[in-house]
């Protein structure tokens, strides 16, 4: 199991902190696990699966999420 730190969770998602954040609290996105008292991080496949997961967006075409 490969943990992900969140500057790398942010490059994969191009989502903010704080959008992660919201969206862990609204059950719509993998939750961090604590790896120590300062430090988080995110199951790998758990945020590939997620990323997989969204819709794709065809040109011309709007998602309303």
């Amino acid at each position: 199991m490969k943990i992900l730190s969140s500057n790398i969770v942010i490059e994969l998602t191009g989502l903010s902190r704080v959008t992660i954040w919201r969206y862990e609290q609204a059950g719509i996105f993998p939750q961090r696990r604590q790896l120590g008292t300062r430090r988080v991080g995110w199951v790998e496949s758990e945020i590939m699966d997620w990323l997989e997961s969204r819709p794709t967006v065809d040109e011309g075409s709007e998602v309303v999420v």
